[in-house]
């Protein structure tokens, strides 16, 4: 039986962005409940939910301070059950966000934990009573002084977000019998946050892909998820193809898919995220080729509450907003994979630039910025990278109409709206039946219809830099698909014939002999010798 996700197409919710239905300034339950229509219009079958657990919010909801509670800001578990079942009468599954490499400071479990180190809670984080150098991924030392124990902590990430100790069985146990709770709630799949983190090494400084990663999947394999028809996705910033492979080996029992991020550092130099360069789009086409040739399913996507808008990044977000957004939708949707699509992706949400520190909220962007000026760095340097490459750009609050608030919220937006949003909307988007919205709509209907984008061979087809083709094989039938990269002209030929053309993003091509592609032009066809 093929797995449901295999034909399927998922949208995540960033919910304190998505709507908001009370008039407190922050999305809720509620409001995503209001708004299923409209993702049943799209055709998506699945929301994956950004944490909306109970959190102090110090990495908006990546700190947990109790699983199996709502944070109250979203609403109640009352809400979540009717979501979950109102979603399912709108054929759309949820999938929620697992958190397991680390938690909140003010979680029950840390702060047992911190009371001695002979709480049996002590061991189920990890302390040291002296620091290493590991670093933090939001900048400076990973480990934070305890006065109580007179230990550091790890943290891997915020210090208000100290890392589980998965060597010990009975916190394995307590995060397992967690995620059958949510099972047992009827949610269809998991995306796993930093799970490469959980095999973690501190004491060898391996915080990824640690010699007990895998044990540990395979065993929340067989003590979960692994016997349902059931969707797990993890998050493996630094997975190598081998790495990959090891995750989604149905012989492994480990995962459905992975998120890898190789072409997230086409735009930085070196290591830091936040040291730009110009993206390298042979580059871009070289790592699409790989992933798509050598491993057997990939997760497909391009934005996420953590990556910049792909149009302002990669693209254009000025004159061929409309043209770029269409034509990164038709490369990646039909490649071999499962397709991903974050909340106003669909309607070519752009960045949002800010002017000062003042109006950033996202905790890496201000360690960033904080750590810069005491290194010397400038003012408009440091915020030229957060412009470029913050998560704020993708969180701020969904474009559902040109009213005041964008029709997010009656109340005050707990994130700036983006300015364009008066031109940039929902409603707008709906109006125009040559917009962004209607070929995402499309090739989500494209994937539900055509075997071939589930089971069809992929082939890279060798053209120049500016352009990404690429075959998908199926039996006797192929498809030729086609696009330019840049908002600069190019040229493409090929002996196919053109059969019938199945999407494009420009008047439909009737021929592929010597032709001059428009900017950001895509298509697809179904070709003959």
């Amino acid at each position: 039986m093929t797995p449901w996700w295999k034909n399927a197409v998922v949208y995540q919710i960033y919910p304190k962005s998505f709507q908001d239905s009370n008039g407190d300034g922050i999305g809720d339950l509620q409001g995503i409940i209001s708004r299923l229509d409209y993702l049943e219009k799209l055709g998506v079958d699945a929301i994956w939910l950004c944490p909306i657990y109970k959190s102090p919010g110090a990495d908006n909801g990546y700190d947990i301070a109790d699983y199996e509670a709502i944070d109250e800001q979203f609403g109640t578990m009352a809400d979540l059950d009717e979501l979950i079942q109102k979603a399912h009468q709108h054929h759309i599954r949820i999938v929620m966000d697992l958190v397991v490499n680390h938690t909140s400071d003010e979680h029950k479990w840390f702060i047992e934990s911190r009371k001695s180190r002979e709480n049996p809670y002590h061991d189920f984080y990890v302390w040291r009573d002296k620091p290493n150098k590991l670093t933090s991924a939001f900048s400076g030392s990973a480990w934070q002084y305890d006065e109580a124990t007179k230990q550091y902590y790890l943290h891997l990430f915020a210090k208000k977000q100290p890392d589980l100790n998965w060597k010990n069985p009975k916190l394995r146990q307590k995060i397992y019998d967690m995620m059958n709770f949510w099972i047992d709630k009827g949610i269809a799949g998991f995306r796993m946050d930093v799970i490469e983190c959980i095999g973690k090494e501190p004491d060898q400084e391996i915080t990824a892909n640690g010699p007990h990663l895998h044990e540990y999947l395979q065993e929340m394999n067989r003590e979960t998820f692994g016997k349902k028809d059931f969707l797990t996705v993890g998050e493996t910033w630094s997975a190598s193809l081998a790495e990959a492979k090891k995750y989604i080996d149905p012989k492994r029992h480990e995962l459905s898919m992975v998120f890898q991020f190789e072409a997230n550092s086409l735009d930085q130099v070196g290591a830091s995220k936040w040291d730009l360069k110009k993206p390298d789009l042979a580059e871009l086409k070289a790592i699409l080729t790989k992933w798509q040739e050598n491993l057997a399913w990939n997760s497909l996507f391009w934005e996420n509450h953590d990556i910049p808008r792909v149009i302002s990044r990669f693209g254009d977000d000025g004159k061929y907003r409309v043209e770029a957004a269409k034509m990164f939708a038709i490369m990646l949707h039909l490649l071999k994979g499962t397709p991903y699509i974050f909340n106003g992706e669909e309607i070519g949400m752009t960045n949002c630039p800010v002017e000062s520190i003042d109006d950033v909220n996202d905790i890496e962007s201000r360690n960033m910025y904080f750590a810069g000026l005491e290194q010397g760095k400038s003012k408009a340097e440091l915020l030229r990278s957060i412009n470029a490459k913050g998560r704020d750009n993708a969180r701020t609050p969904m474009q559902w109409d040109d009213s005041a608030n964008a029709g997010f919220t009656t109340g005050k937006p707990w994130l700036h709206l983006n300015p364009n949003y008066r031109a940039i909307n929902v409603k707008a988007c709906l109006a125009d039946k040559n917009s962004i919205f209607y070929t995402y709509q499309q090739l989500i209907k494209m994937r539900h219809s055509y075997p071939m984008l589930v089971d069809g061979d992929f082939k890279a087809v060798a053209t120049s830099d500016n352009i990404f083709a690429y075959e998908r094989v199926l039996d006797n039938e192929k498809w030729l698909v086609v696009c330019n990269l840049t908002k600069k002209e190019a040229t493409f030929t090929s002996e196919y014939k053109i059969q019938n053309v199945l999407i494009s993003n420009y008047p439909a091509r009737t021929t592929l002999q010597g032709i001059t592609l428009k900017p950001f032009e895509a298509f697809a066809c179904q070709v003959t010798c």
